[in-house]
């Protein structure tokens, strides 16, 4: 399959370890750099704004998804291709899902989290196969991993179940994964 759109999920927030930004503007140059379009979470603040504009910076496509509720809170980026304000997160969360042939994670909080488990539940339960990456910026989801691996120790988690991401150091390596 042809990888055309890959969804990002990532943090409304910046972070305090410049890693952070540095990351989400690498992925956004190589995904412009690569023509796959950005799908994301319509902020213009934090990790969403930062790769966004790194993909409208190279010429690349960004279509952005948003709740009329977090208009205001996440700042709706006004700037993209194409901007959805949606009814709410669930519509929000299975938007981008049914655009993209893919997803990354980098940083992010509970929404980050929440937008991630959910992919992978819908993995598990045969909703999809589409490849997931995480982008481990200076070891942010070393515990995630750790959780996996205790998860499935305890036999709560399939072993074959902790396969459906891959964990990667840089965005090069998680484009390539999904790429893969």
């Amino acid at each position: 399959m042809k990888i055309k759109r890959i969804c990002v999920y990532c943090g409304a927030n910046p972070g305090n370890k410049i890693a952070y930004g540095e990351a989400a503007r690498e992925l956004g140059y190589l995904l412009a750099d690569h023509k796959i379009e950005l799908v994301y979470g319509g902020g213009k603040v934090g990790l969403m704004g930062i790769i966004a504009n790194a993909v409208l910076e190279k010429g690349g496509l960004v279509t952005g998804i948003i709740p009329q509720k977090l208009v205001e809170l996440e700042q709706a980026h006004q700037g993209l291709t194409d901007l959805r304000i949606v009814n709410d997160m669930h519509e929000r969360k299975a938007t981008m899902a049914s655009l993209a042939d893919g997803f990354i994670a980098l940083p992010g909080g509970f929404g980050t989290l929440e937008e991630l488990f959910e992919v992978l539940t819908w993995s598990q339960i045969g909703y999809h196969q589409k490849p997931i990456a995480l982008v481990n910026v200076e070891n942010f989801f070393d515990h995630l991993q750790l959780f996996v691996s205790h998860a499935t120790s305890t036999g709560l988690l399939r072993n074959e179940y902790s396969r459906f991401f891959q964990l990667k150091e840089t965005p090069l390596e998680a484009l390539k994964a999904i790429l893969s």
